[in-house]
């Protein structure tokens, strides 16, 4: 049976579970230095399989799309922070400084790849450029949210060294176990096609060995003694006024740039979404360790919105359009039966 499309995923869920979990079990001491580097070899490995996963043949065959390219990429890195900055007087209040931190790092993040080519595919967009765009975000973020990172986020105390230690650090970390991952590529590209499931696991085992870590170092810290429940309140509200306006904003100026509506759809998905894959392992470099659980809340609750609203629209826009196509071809039908009718009257 389907599951009803607002109820949250599996996924999810352990993501609750992990973070209380972190919050009754934190890890210290010793035990947090070794799960510590058991999350970075995860993360790596992560990388190495997304790496080796992307394909070079899509990438090119959306490549050439650049003005669609450009619009998704400047909603993702100038849209989303000046937003951020912007609403930082009215939304910042219904927060604490450090989730409002959280708020801003998120607004620096590249888009999702996997969901965001998922949902362009059941709303009929244009799928081969949302999967260049959509990776293209993810590789340039690599050196772009660091950078963007020292520029938006003013609690320098949250902040884990300078933005060119910050890059180097995710050089190393995410972007050389990507590469790796791509010259293997030939070698064991076809096995990641055969086992998704893998990759599915690393990917999301890595996410929830990042968060509970994270949580861990901020339950320690008195994480949840500085965040009171009317600021969790406030933080999905400020969640849900980023991505309303990022919908909103992506929506009309695709329109008015006169793109096709398969490309409006690609540029609406790939331009309001967030990576929780991306973002997660990239606050773990970029952030102090007793500030990435702080961080990263705003992240998690943002993707599980994100994931609702836009299957809901992706599922409206998809049906929308079968319909127009099953009238049209209904039209057709009944026009060619009407010209039959005519010619053999005409005979007779």
């Amino acid at each position: 049976m389907a599951r009803p499309k607002f109820l949250p995923d599996n996924f999810t869920l352990c993501l609750v579970g992990t973070v209380i979990l972190a919050s009754l079990f934190p890890v210290h001491g010793q035990a947090a230095t070794g799960f510590n580097w058991l999350t970075n070899v995860a993360v790596g490995l992560l990388f190495f399989l997304h790496g080796a996963k992307l394909s070079r043949e899509a990438i090119v065959a959306g490549a050439t799309h650049w003005r669609l390219h450009i619009v998704v990429l400047l909603s993702t890195f100038v849209l989303f922070p000046a937003l951020g900055l912007a609403l930082k007087p009215v939304l910042s209040p219904l927060v604490t400084p450090a989730l409002y931190a959280g708020v801003l790092f998120l607004c620096t993040l590249p888009s999702t790849v996997q969901s965001s080519i998922a949902f362009t595919s059941i709303a009929r967009g244009n799928v081969p450029a949302a999967v260049c765009s959509a990776s293209a975000s993810s590789l340039i973020g690599i050196f772009v949210t660091p950078a963007l990172v020292s520029l938006v986020v003013t609690n320098q105390s949250a902040a884990a060294g300078s933005a060119w230690h910050t890059v180097w650090n995710i050089v190393l970390q995410l972007l050389v176990p990507f590469v790796a991952g791509q010259l293997l590529r030939p070698v064991i590209g076809h096995w990641i096609e055969r086992n998704k499931g893998v990759l599915k696991f690393v990917d999301q085992g890595s996410i929830l060995l990042v968060v509970f870590g994270a949580f861990s170092e901020a339950v320690n810290e008195g994480l949840w003694h500085h965040i009171p429940l009317t600021a969790l309140g406030g933080l999905l509200v400020v969640n849900a006024v980023l991505l309303a306006l990022a919908l909103g904003i992506t929506m009309y100026t695709s329109k008015k740039l006169g793109f096709s509506r398969a490309d409006q759809i690609t540029i609406i998905f790939c331009g309001s979404k967030k990576s929780l894959a991306a973002g997660v392992p990239m606050a773990k470099v970029i952030f102090a360790s007793n500030a990435v659980g702080a961080v990263v809340l705003p992240l998690m609750l943002f993707h599980q919105i994100q994931l609702m609203v836009c299957a809901a629209l992706a599922q409206r826009w998809g049906e929308r359009d079968m319909s127009a196509e099953r009238a049209a071809n209904s039209g057709d039908e009944s026009r060619a039966g009407t010209s039959e009718r005519t010619a053999t009257a005409a005979r007779r």
